[in-house]
């Protein structure tokens, strides 16, 4: 029997320069997944990140050993679909997210239903996302901001420099609340001086300001900051989640990183038992990858799902955006096709 499971890789440019703390980009490959089976298509998507050791290739490379997996198997039991999936490839969770995402497609077009209802969710208590402002100069970050007009939150990206004068841009031409995202770029004592001068400019929350490698030191900020800290690239998987209390207030949850929408609602139901806070955020993505965050988005506190927002052009027709919320449809599975 052929495996259900096909893919591709997609160049996906971008609208303008994506600048963060570890470099810039301009156009973003991701592969795009499918699995087939009576007559039926579930779509998945891959957005690997170089921080995580993904890219395209290391994608592809994965989904062809994990082609097998699906060989005779019935994609209406996702979950162990999912589980054999995550014991043949215990690494690459983009790829894995990628098939993850597939199967609960097809299983909600199976069904006759979205994925909220799949999983309990009200849709209607869908919070709003921030939208990201890379870091740039003060004449692309004006284009941004009066592009970002709609969204009641934007969320800016700070690196090692020039972290006044981008933030300050940024602040004189908007009375928006504001996030603050560092991608690990400072030191303990760089963040606290930061993070103490952001405090008086508005600023909701930071996230990520140091390395994930400096456990100790985020327990060091975290009893001195007076914003909640997020991380971010300190958290992969549920198991890291107890590890962080000491050191944040809230974690960054990501299904690209994660391995998928099972793994991610261990995450927020760990987080909760740990007394954080979650954010549910996304990397550069197509319409299909967010909409399956913002099926899960209803269950955490603040969302940053705004990576198709920051394409040139989006494969799939996507969820609408309408002052900054997601406005998620009765479409079965995902709610998501291609253009």
């Amino acid at each position: 029997m052929a495996s259900p499971l096909s893919f591709r890789t997609v160049e996906l440019p971008l609208r303008h320069a994506w600048t963060i703390a570890r470099g810039t980009s301009t156009v973003k490959r991701n592969v795009l997944v499918e699995v087939r089976a009576e007559g039926r298509v579930g779509y998945g998507e891959a957005a690997p990140n170089v921080r995580y050791g993904e890219s395209w290739e290391s994608v592809e490379a994965a989904l062809h050993k994990l082609a097998p997996v699906l060989e005779g198997r019935d994609p209406r039991h996702f979950r162990d679909v999912s589980e054999a999936v995550d014991a043949a490839l215990p690494d690459n969770p983009a790829a894995k997210s990628a098939v993850d995402l597939a199967l609960h497609d097809w299983a909600g077009k199976v069904m006759g239903v979205p994925l909220y209802r799949m999983l309990g969710v009200d849709p209607t208590r869908q919070p709003v996302t921030s939208m990201s402002i890379g870091i740039d100069v003060p004449e692309t970050l004006a284009v941004k901001v009066r592009e970002a007009a709609d969204f009641p939150v934007l969320k800016v990206k700070l690196g090692a420099d020039r972290v006044r004068e981008v933030f300050g841009t940024v602040r004189e031409l908007t009375a928006q609340t504001l996030r603050v995202d560092a991608n690990e770029a400072w030191t303990p004592d760089e963040a606290l001086a930061h993070i103490q001068w952001l405090s008086t400019q508005g600023v909701e929350l930071v996230e990520q300001p140091l390395p994930a490698a400096d456990v100790e030191g985020a327990k060091w900020l975290r009893a001195r900051s007076p914003l909640p800290l997020v991380a971010d690239e300190s958290l992969t998987k549920a198991a890291d989640v107890p590890g962080l209390a000491e050191g944040f207030h809230g974690i960054n949850v990501k299904l690209q990183k994660s391995g998928g929408i099972r793994e991610a609602l261990r995450i927020i139901e760990t987080a909760r038992a740990c007394g954080l806070k979650v954010m549910l955020g996304c990397m550069v993505e197509t319409g299909l990858g967010i909409a399956a965050g913002a099926h899960l988005a209803p269950l955490v506190d603040w969302v940053d799902l705004d990576g198709n927002l920051l394409l040139a052009e989006d494969p799939f027709r996507a969820h609408p955006v309408v002052q900054g919320r997601i406005q998620l449809g009765a479409g079965a599975g995902l709610g998501v096709e291609p253009r």
